[in-house]
This record gives C-alpha cells, structure tokens and sequence, in this order.
C-alpha cells in the first residue's frame, strides 16, 4: 500500500464524515474535494476541476432547463393530471406509478434525464395532494437509477459492457439489447414493493416546499381563524334560487364563497359577485372554518364534499391561494369601499378579511373604507396575484407563488425535448450536446428566458458532482482501486459461483459509491471475468454482474441522481443511509437470485 494509496483513503473518510455528520452542506464538501486533492497531489489542477465541464454535470443543467420548459409551458401539469386520474391521492398509488414511469423511460435514456424530466411533476403533485414531496422523490431518484438495467443502453456501464468482455485475447459473445431486462424488472419490482411496505417508516417528511394549504404558516398565524378551503353541492332539488348577497352566508357563517361550478362542471366562475345566482346543481367552494361550512351545509341543505372534486386542480396549491396586500399611500384603493372598487369583477380575488391596528374584520367588507396601510387578506389564483402585483395599488407581503405559463409554447417545448432524445437515441449524438441541443432552442424559440434558464439550475448539485467526479478520478489514479479488488480478488481462493458474484456485487456496488461507475466496470469487469474462469463460473455471468451491480449505488448522495433530489426533497444524508441501506441489501439479494435463475 503506497502512501498515495493511503491519502486518498483518508480523504475519502473525510468526504464520507462530511456526508454523515453534515458539518458543511453538501455542495460546499464538493468545492473542498476539488481543492484539497490537487494540493495533495492525487489529482492534477486540471482534473480537479474537470467535473464542472463532464459530460454529466452538464447534461445534468440542460435536463434541468428542459423540465423547466415543459413546465413552464404546462407540460408538467398535464402529466401530473394524468398520473393523478389513476392514482387518485394514494399515496403509495402516486409513489408507485411516479417511480414505475420512471424507470421505465431510465431503459431508453439516461437515468439523470429522466429523473430530472420528472422532478417539476413530481414536485406539482406532492404540492396538490399534500402528500410531503420528499417522500415521493426518493423512491423516484432509486427507480431511475434502478431503471437504467432495463436495456444496455439503460446505463454507461451497461453500454461499455460487450467491449469490456475480453479476456487472453478472446472477446465473447455479446449480450443483446434486452437480455438484461428480466434482472432490471424483478429489481424494480422490488424495490417499488421495498418501498410499499417500509416507506412510512425510512422516507422522511421533509421538505423544501411551501405548505401544501391555501394559506402560508406566517399568514396563518395572523388569521388563524379564516380557515380552509371546503366544497359544497347544491342539491338538484334545491328550490331557493337566491343572489350570493342575499343568502348573507359572510355576516351569518363567516364564510367566503369564492368559486362557483355548473353545468356538469363545464362552466367555472371564480371570485362570484354578490349579484351571482346559486342554483341547483351548483358545486361551490367557500373559505371558512369548518364547524362555521358545516353549519351552513345544514342550514341550506347542501352537501359537503370529503375534499375539493370539481376544483381539485384549479385551486389547488399549485394554481391557487391566498395572499395578504398592503395598501400603499398612492393606492386608487384609499377613500373607497369594497364595493365601490367592484374588486372581484375587476381582479378575480375574493376578500377574505382587512387586518387594520391590532383588528381583523372578516364581515361587512363591503362597507368598510379603505385606508393606507390597510392588509387586505385574498383568495385567487397565482395568475391574477402575478398581474396585480404589477400594480402600485398593492404591495403583498410574501412572493407570489406560481407562474404565468406559456402554455402556447407547449408544442414548441415538446419539440425540443423530442429533438434531443432523437439525437441521443437514433443519430447516437453525445448526451451532452443533444440536451444542450434542446436547452438552447427552448431559449432561443421563446419558450423560457435566458435568465429563467439560469435560475431554474440547481447550483448546489452542480457543485456536489463537479467535486465528487475528481475523487473518483483520484481513487483510480493513485491505483487504491485497483488494489482494494486485488487484495479482495486474492482473498478469496476458489469460491462457490453465489460467494463469487455475491463479493463481485459488493466490491462493485463500494466502488460506485465512491468512484465512478464506468471506472468501476473498466476496472471490474476484466478482474471478474479471470476470477470467474479460475473458478468455473461463466465469465459473461461475472461481467454482467458488474455491470448490474454499478447501479446499487443508494446509502450516499454521491450517484447524479440522489445528488439532483436531494434539495428538491429536502434530504440529508442519514436519509439515503436510512432508505438505502435496505435498498442496497435488496438490491443485492434480488440481483444474485435473478443472475442464477435467468443466466
């Protein structure tokens, strides 16, 4: 063992320390790896900072730009309402076909692409069913990678497999597009079942994103009393048509009708005028508390909905809520009522209360003149909140969420994303250049800003895996891999086939948490393949192991795939350890039983 063996073994538990212990956050342990390893000497200056210009870091950035794209364009939100017309709000129903569709694409394309074209939908429907996103994108990160075993263009290793399989000058026999495919369905089969049964107890509840309820926890901390949001139905044999002012359902319920359904659902009214008509049929959704909605519903003989059916999409997290504005001092709003201003017909908003001194008034806000300073508390969807905030009447007091979308750019994003996976998978185009390809069109067609480009990267993954990238580099320069499998490789002596692949696998799956999974299988495969012959055990079995086994890479943040989820899901890294662990064994067990059954 070489003293240059020995340093880049000591960083190494360094970095994982780092990892475990979370002294500095991830991406800053990436930028420490790419200056102490040239200082030591394991890397060149160069190398060190290769892994912000790899080929997967920024494939990782055009990805990125393209979800954003789709989901600028509504994209996202289309797939979302797909996957929740089947998966209704169960949550192992969503996890399991999130996780499923995933890995089904991972086969055809790279896994970073798929999981990072999923992410904004993953993310809109954590939002909508209130389902904690970060217990959805974790099963998802490990079906991507998992996924990339479907076929041998799934993974790298998968594709470096059948040039790898040399030995004593004799190239076998190559594998076929899909004769991985049994192993990579039983893999992932089992990990959507890991995840069925134990991901109530090993995925976390956090997360990055805002509260999935109409309201922000500081804003309902000041009107705690406003309540939520609630869907009644108009029976069809209700037999009092009568105007919203004069059912008195604000003085006498404190409750705020602020959107209307008819006709079969077809017909939507938002922010309804008091002069607006309830009829039978209606479905109507009111902002109040609930004891106060279920007295209503009593009163009136409607029918109160389990949960929003009609509006489930339109005024969910994602496309609606409510923002607090305070009136400045050159506001049209001062001097003026409620009603003088007509602000529902004029601004779709619906008035939930004014918060004025140290009060809260949450009826007669038609009467009530508007002064300065004045926090008008309002129900609306994020669109019309992105057109008044353009507005020098009103000043909100949090950003406002969503986004204006360009939802006649969708056929135009569709395109692009549809060009780069041509290049990548019928004119063999490198990944990074055809999702570069596809990024640079969505700028230049319109369909996102430069600046929205930029903003929509995640920094902080860039950083992780530009610094990880050269400690692989370092493990395989200093010849410390290489060592560690011929040390193992020798201890073994002439084992049985299962103890064979079994340390194969494991000696593969150390190596692709801490170097990359090509030099894992550059390195691994031919050792195998020699170890497989002395021992009498198929040397394309041996490979193949390898090359499957490079993807349980799981109990660290350290695989592109956990790197992108792991802010978007809120993760630390004792959560990959907790999740991963499991996994990695499962993985593992899974693997070996299909190789004997099928090879």
């Amino acid at each position: 063992m070489t003293p240059e063996i020995i340093t880049v073994m000591a960083v190494l538990a360094f970095a994982v320390l780092l990892f475990i212990f979370e002294w500095v956050r991830v991406d800053v342990v990436g930028i420490i790896m790419m200056v102490l390893l040239p200082l030591l000497g394991l890397v060149t200056p160069q190398q060190a900072i290769s892994g912000l210009s790899s080929n997967a870091v920024v494939s990782i950035i055009a990805v990125i730009i393209i979800g954003a794209g789709l989901d600028k364009t509504g994209v996202m939100n289309s797939m979302a309402r797909v996957i929740l017309r089947f998966a209704g709000k169960s949550e192992s129903r969503i996890m399991a076909l999130i996780a499923g569709t995933v890995a089904i694409i991972s086969g055809f394309m790279q896994n970073i692409g798929a999981a990072a074209l999923f992410l904004p939908a993953a993310k809109r429907i954590g939002n909508q069913t209130g389902v904690p996103v970060g217990r959805l994108l974790m099963p998802m990160g490990f079906c991507a990678i998992i996924g990339g075993c479907l076929t041998l263009v799934g993974s790298s290793p998968l594709i470096l497999l059948n040039d790898l399989m040399v030995v004593g000058g004799t190239k076998y026999e190559s594998f076929g597009m899909f004769s991985v495919t049994p192993i990579g369905l039983v893999l992932i089969a089992a990990a959507l079942i890991y995840f069925i049964i134990f991901g109530r107890f090993i995925l976390p509840n956090r997360s990055e994103e805002e509260s999935a309820g109409p309201m922000s926890s500081v804003l309902t901390d000041t009107y705690n009393n406003i309540g939520s949001l609630y869907e009644l139905h108009v029976p069809e044999d209700w037999k009092h048509d009568a105007t919203l002012k004069s059912l008195d359902i604000r003085p006498i319920y404190f409750c705020t009708l602020v959107a209307i359904a008819r006709d079969g659902g077809t017909s939507h009214v938002f922010a309804p005028s008091p002069d607006e008509v309830v009829k039978p049929g209606d479905h109507l959704v009111v902002v109040g508390p609930r004891e106060f909605v279920e007295h209503m519903a009593d009163d009136m003989g409607w029918a109160l909905q389990a949960e929003l059916a009609t509006f489930a999409e339109e005024l969910s997290p994602n496309n609606a809520g409510i923002m607090e504005g305070i009136v400045t001092p050159r506001s049209e709003f001062m001097g003026k009522t409620m009603a003088d201003l007509r602000i529902r017909q004029r601004f779709q908003v619906s008035p939930l209360a004014i918060f004025r001194g140290d009060k809260i008034f949450v009826s007669g806000l038609s009467d009530i003149v508007i002064e300065s300073g004045d926090a008008l508390l309002l129900h609306g969807r994020w669109e019309v909140f992105h057109m008044i905030k353009g507005l020098p009447d009103l000043v909100f007091t949090e950003a406002v969420k969503g986004e204006l979308l360009r939802t006649e750019k969708a056929k135009v994003a569709l395109m692009w994303l549809a060009i780069s996976l041509t290049m990548i998978l019928g004119f063999h185009v490198q990944l990074s250049i055809a999702l570069l390809t596809g990024a640079l069109g969505m700028v230049l067609t319109k369909v996102l800003t430069i600046d929205e480009a930029y903003q929509s990267v995640d920094w902080m993954t860039v950083f992780l895996l530009g610094g990880l990238i050269p400690l692989g580099m370092a493990f395989e320069n200093t010849g410390a891999a290489k060592y560690i499998a011929d040390t193992i490789m020798a201890a073994l002596g002439t084992p049985t086939p299962v103890i064979l692949l079994t340390v194969i696998g494991i000696l593969t799956s150390f190596f692709t948490l801490v170097a990359s999974n090509v030099g894992a299988t550059v390195l691994l495969v031919p050792l195998s393949m020699n170890m497989a012959l002395n021992a009498g055990v198929d040397p394309r079995v041996a490979a193949l192991t390898v090359a499957v086994a490079a993807s349980n890479t799981f109990v660290l943040p350290t695989h592109q795939v956990n790197a992108l989820i792991m802010r978007p899901g809120g993760y630390r890294t004792i959560d990959y350890v907790r999740s991963g662990a499991g996994m990695t064994v499962i993985y593992m067990v899974v693997m070996i039983a299909a190789l004997m059954v099928f090879y």
